[in-house]
């Protein structure tokens, strides 16, 4: 018997989520959360053999969490349920110690098989994520720094307010923001931010 844990904010998908692996004579759900801090003590007294994680949380983000609960034990298979397809979420959630990056959209489709593959041993990215994620492969990697900043422009800071923010120079804020544009093959600033914001490198 798989036994699964399902961690997500919006009850009606953890309603969802219930119905389907009801349906199958080898899982059984074993709890479920609402937040990522839910998350981490939802493991430690279950144990789960899958754990289902959302990225985006109240509280602990599903990203931290993963780290977490990794971080506690090493041998959780982890499988990742979002909405956000930006190849930076996925390298992110991999690098925190996911098995499987799957979109909700497609959980009809291929969430049992991928809680099965993942259980056996194995890591999943769907078809549409694997794309994302191989059309960035060569591009440079934004700093944490440069990644700072282009959070601040998204908010609706000017040069000026990002360095008193930051305590840098307007200088080297110029800086940065070069190197983002360039890096991101952007124009201007609101290209920046709308390609941050749909590669994951950022949200609001």
């Amino acid at each position: 018997m798989i036994r699964v844990l399902t961690v997500d904010d919006h009850p009606l998908l953890r309603e969802g989520i219930a119905a389907l692996i009801d349906t199958q004579s080898d899982m059984q759900l074993i709890g479920e959360a609402s937040n990522g801090r839910e998350a981490i003590a939802q493991f430690r007294n279950h144990w789960p053999d899958i754990t289902l994680m959302d990225l985006q949380m109240p509280e602990v983000s599903g990203i931290d969490a993963i780290g977490a609960i990794r971080g506690e034990f090493p041998d959780a298979r982890i499988i990742v349920l979002t909405t956000h397809a930006g190849d930076f979420q996925v390298s992110r959630a991999f690098k925190a110690g996911a098995r499987a990056y799957l979109l909700k959209g497609l959980l009809r489709e291929q969430l049992l098989e991928t809680i099965r593959a993942v259980h056996a041993g194995q890591k999943r990215l769907s078809a549409e994520i694997a794309a994302e994620v191989a059309e960035h492969a060569t591009d440079d990697v934004l700093t944490p720094r440069e990644i700072d900043v282009l959070r601040l422009i998204a908010n609706g800071n000017a040069n000026k307010e990002i360095a008193r923010g930051l305590s840098l120079a307007e200088e080297t804020v110029k800086v940065h923001v070069k190197n983002i544009l360039s890096k991101l093959g952007v124009n201007d600033r609101t290209h920046a931010v709308t390609v941050g914001l749909k590669r994951g490198i950022i949200d609001l």
